[in-house]
């Protein structure tokens, strides 16, 4: 079969990343309450990427996968941007 093999993340890992996605948390709903204008969208959008990040590489361990996860996740996320600036731009030039 494969040669794999098993990392073991500490509780304490998990602890500490489910304090830190509570923190972006409520960083972005304490950003909705400022008044940024356009840059609320683009504050909201990079707070949602850090955690997504986070998300992928330690609860889903991409961080330790084979290589060509890394690549197809990093692939699947350059297009969902491509998407998204797309978008943005149809929307700004209408």
């Amino acid at each position: 079969m494969s040669d794999t093999t098993h990392h073991i993340v500490p509780y304490r890992t998990y602890a500490l990343i489910l304090l830190l996605l509570l923190v972006l948390t409520s960083t972005s709903v304490a950003v909705t309450q400022i008044e940024l204008t356009r840059w609320a969208t683009i504050v909201a959008l990079l707070l949602a990427s850090t955690k997504s990040a986070i998300v992928l590489a330690i609860f889903m361990h991409l961080k330790f996968d084979q290589t060509v996860y890394k690549v197809m996740a990093i692939f699947v996320v350059l297009v969902i941007t491509a998407v998204i600036i797309l978008t943005f731009l149809d929307y700004g030039f209408r």
